[in-house]
């Protein structure tokens, strides 16, 4: 490995962890402004139905989740629409690190189950969130302020420049 790699691994490797940590400070604002929708087809619904106030779109999945026909068509069509009008989008792996920022109960199964807990943290119904896919909205009338919804969407910006039209980006538990 030539010293040019090397250097070259090395600021790819920070801007990855730079770019994480501002994705999850964007994660924690917009849920604290109520900017956030969780869940395939509560996304679906919220881009039929506005998709002008979408400016981010996660598509996040673990190893486990790349043999789920299902989902990956799902993701199909989410990343065409969100081609289609402007939004940017990012592949992100790391389900539980995604519920831990968001503040799940830590015996929720990101994945479908319930690990023994009744907390399902202001979801109405008692089934976990469905972290496969969460929206960042940005409301004309109160906009989301946040330096790191710039950051992020510059990664995304720099990505299609070079002919990667969903970037990805991996989160690491804590």
């Amino acid at each position: 490995m030539t010293l040019e790699e090397v250097v070259g691994c090395d600021m790819a490797d920070k801007k990855m962890e730079t770019v994480s940590q501002a994705l999850e400070e964007l994660l924690v604002a917009a849920q604290r402004q109520d900017c956030l929708t969780v869940g395939v087809y509560e996304s679906a619904k919220l881009m039929n139905v506005d998709p002008d106030s979408v400016v981010l779109c996660l598509l996040a999945t673990d190893e486990e989740d790349e043999d789920d026909i299902a989902l990956q068509i799902h993701f199909t069509l989410l990343q065409a629409f969100c081609c289609e009008n402007d939004i940017n989008i990012l592949r992100v792996s790391g389900l539980r690190r995604l519920a831990q920022v968001l503040g799940e109960p830590s015996a929720v199964d990101v994945n479908g189950g319930t690990g023994g807990s009744s907390s399902n943290n202001g979801n109405n119904n008692g089934e976990p969130r469905d972290f496969h896919c969460i929206l960042v909205t940005n409301p004309q009338c109160q906009p989301l302020k946040c330096q790191a919804l710039q950051e992020v969407g510059n990664y995304c910006d720099e990505s299609r420049c070079r002919n990667q039209w969903v970037p990805c980006l991996s989160l690491r538990e804590r």
